[in-house]
Protein backbone atom coordinates (compact mmCIF):
# COMPACT_ATOMS: atom_id res chain seq x y z
CA UNK A 1 0.00 0.00 0.00
CA UNK A 2 1.15 3.62 -0.78
CA UNK A 3 2.42 5.83 1.79
CA UNK A 4 0.34 8.97 2.07
CA UNK A 5 2.41 12.41 2.03
CA UNK A 6 1.07 15.28 4.04
CA UNK A 7 1.91 19.07 3.37
CA UNK A 8 2.30 21.37 0.82
CA UNK A 9 4.18 21.63 -2.49
CA UNK A 10 6.56 24.06 -3.07
CA UNK A 11 4.54 25.91 -5.99
CA UNK A 12 1.54 25.91 -3.32
CA UNK A 13 3.83 27.93 -0.49
CA UNK A 14 4.88 29.99 -3.53
CA UNK A 15 1.64 31.08 -4.71
CA UNK A 16 0.47 31.87 -1.03
CA UNK A 17 3.51 33.87 -0.41
CA UNK A 18 2.40 35.76 -4.07
CA UNK A 19 -1.02 36.18 -2.97
CA UNK A 20 0.00 37.45 0.22
CA UNK A 21 2.70 40.04 -1.32
CA UNK A 22 -0.04 41.37 -3.60
CA UNK A 23 -2.21 42.04 -0.77
CA UNK A 24 0.29 43.84 0.83
CA UNK A 25 1.31 45.88 -1.46
CA UNK A 26 -2.45 47.48 -1.97
CA UNK A 27 -3.14 47.26 1.95
CA UNK A 28 0.14 49.78 3.05
CA UNK A 29 -0.42 52.47 1.09
CA UNK A 30 -4.10 52.68 1.97
CA UNK A 31 -3.07 52.22 5.52
CA UNK A 32 -0.68 55.22 6.01
CA UNK A 33 -3.16 57.62 3.53
CA UNK A 34 -5.17 56.68 7.17
CA UNK A 35 -3.01 57.24 9.05
CA UNK A 36 -2.42 60.59 7.79
CA UNK A 37 -6.63 61.48 7.52
CA UNK A 38 -6.54 61.08 11.32
CA UNK A 39 -3.74 62.98 11.86
CA UNK A 40 -4.65 65.85 9.93
CA UNK A 41 -8.53 65.91 11.55
CA UNK A 42 -6.90 65.36 14.96
CA UNK A 43 -4.57 68.83 14.58
CA UNK A 44 -8.10 70.12 13.13
CA UNK A 45 -9.88 69.50 16.12
CA UNK A 46 -7.33 70.10 18.49
CA UNK A 47 -6.83 73.52 17.14
CA UNK A 48 -10.96 74.39 16.67
CA UNK A 49 -11.06 74.14 20.12
CA UNK A 50 -8.97 77.32 20.51
CA UNK A 51 -11.97 79.35 18.87
CA UNK A 52 -14.03 79.42 21.54
CA UNK A 53 -11.36 80.78 24.07
CA UNK A 54 -10.29 83.41 21.69
CA UNK A 55 -13.99 84.35 21.21
CA UNK A 56 -14.52 85.18 24.83
CA UNK A 57 -11.25 87.02 25.15
CA UNK A 58 -12.02 88.81 22.03
CA UNK A 59 -15.12 90.31 23.64
CA UNK A 60 -14.10 91.09 26.94
CA UNK A 61 -10.84 92.68 25.67
CA UNK A 62 -8.32 90.21 27.02
CA UNK A 63 -4.91 89.58 25.53
CA UNK A 64 -4.65 86.37 23.07
CA UNK A 65 -1.44 85.23 24.44
CA UNK A 66 -1.14 81.06 24.32
CA UNK A 67 -1.77 81.52 28.22
CA UNK A 68 -4.67 82.84 27.94
CA UNK A 69 -6.42 81.12 25.38
CA UNK A 70 -5.45 77.45 27.57
CA UNK A 71 -2.95 76.50 24.42
CA UNK A 72 -0.94 73.42 25.24
CA UNK A 73 1.36 71.99 21.62
CA UNK A 74 0.15 68.92 20.41
CA UNK A 75 2.48 66.10 19.61
CA UNK A 76 1.65 66.18 16.03
CA UNK A 77 3.03 70.17 15.59
CA UNK A 78 6.02 71.96 15.98
CA UNK A 79 4.26 74.44 18.18
CA UNK A 80 5.51 75.76 21.60
CA UNK A 81 4.26 77.51 24.38
CA UNK A 82 7.09 80.04 23.86
CA UNK A 83 5.62 81.10 20.24
CA UNK A 84 1.60 82.42 20.07
CA UNK A 85 -0.69 80.45 17.12
CA UNK A 86 -2.48 83.60 17.50
CA UNK A 87 -2.69 86.69 15.34
CA UNK A 88 -5.77 89.42 15.65
CA UNK A 89 -5.96 92.54 13.61
CA UNK A 90 -7.23 95.77 15.59
CA UNK A 91 -10.68 95.48 13.13
CA UNK A 92 -11.01 91.77 14.38
CA UNK A 93 -10.06 89.59 11.40
CA UNK A 94 -6.81 87.21 12.41
CA UNK A 95 -6.07 83.56 12.44
CA UNK A 96 -4.85 80.56 14.77
CA UNK A 97 -2.27 78.55 13.10
CA UNK A 98 -0.50 75.96 13.57
CA UNK A 99 2.31 73.72 11.45
CA UNK A 100 3.03 69.56 11.43
CA UNK A 101 6.09 68.12 12.60
CA UNK A 102 6.68 66.51 15.42
CA UNK A 103 5.30 63.07 15.63
CA UNK A 104 3.55 63.41 12.46
CA UNK A 105 3.91 61.10 9.38
CA UNK A 106 6.72 62.48 6.92
CA UNK A 107 4.89 63.46 4.43
CA UNK A 108 2.75 65.82 5.97
CA UNK A 109 5.75 67.65 7.51
CA UNK A 110 5.79 71.36 6.79
CA UNK A 111 2.27 71.60 6.43
CA UNK A 112 -0.07 74.74 8.02
CA UNK A 113 -3.43 73.95 9.76
CA UNK A 114 -5.13 77.26 10.06
CA UNK A 115 -8.47 78.70 11.11
CA UNK A 116 -8.87 82.19 9.87
CA UNK A 117 -11.43 84.80 11.47
CA UNK A 118 -13.69 87.36 9.16
CA UNK A 119 -14.71 90.71 10.65
CA UNK A 120 -17.95 89.79 11.26
CA UNK A 121 -16.62 86.48 13.46
CA UNK A 122 -16.79 83.45 11.04
CA UNK A 123 -14.47 81.46 11.26
CA UNK A 124 -12.29 79.28 8.28
CA UNK A 125 -10.03 76.56 7.98
CA UNK A 126 -7.45 76.61 5.33
CA UNK A 127 -4.57 74.13 4.53
CA UNK A 128 -1.63 75.43 3.23
CA UNK A 129 -0.13 72.14 1.64
CA UNK A 130 3.11 74.04 -0.01
CA UNK A 131 5.78 72.36 1.93
CA UNK A 132 4.37 68.90 1.11
CA UNK A 133 5.36 67.45 -1.79
CA UNK A 134 3.00 64.21 -1.26
CA UNK A 135 0.00 66.17 0.19
CA UNK A 136 -3.23 64.27 -1.27
CA UNK A 137 -6.77 66.00 -0.73
CA UNK A 138 -7.85 62.79 0.61
CA UNK A 139 -6.07 64.04 3.87
CA UNK A 140 -7.76 67.08 4.33
CA UNK A 141 -11.22 67.31 5.91
CA UNK A 142 -14.14 67.91 4.21
CA UNK A 143 -14.88 71.87 5.99
CA UNK A 144 -11.13 72.94 4.88
CA UNK A 145 -10.08 74.65 1.85
CA UNK A 146 -6.58 73.06 0.23
CA UNK A 147 -3.95 75.78 -0.90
Amino acid sequence: MPEKQYGFTLIELTIVVAIIGVLAAFAVPAYNGYVMKSQVNRVVGELSGYKAPVEERLASGGSLTNQDIGYSPSGLTTGSSAVDITVMNADGSGHLEVTLGGNVHGSLFGVIVRFERAVGGTWRCVIDKSAAARWSDFYAPADCNVL
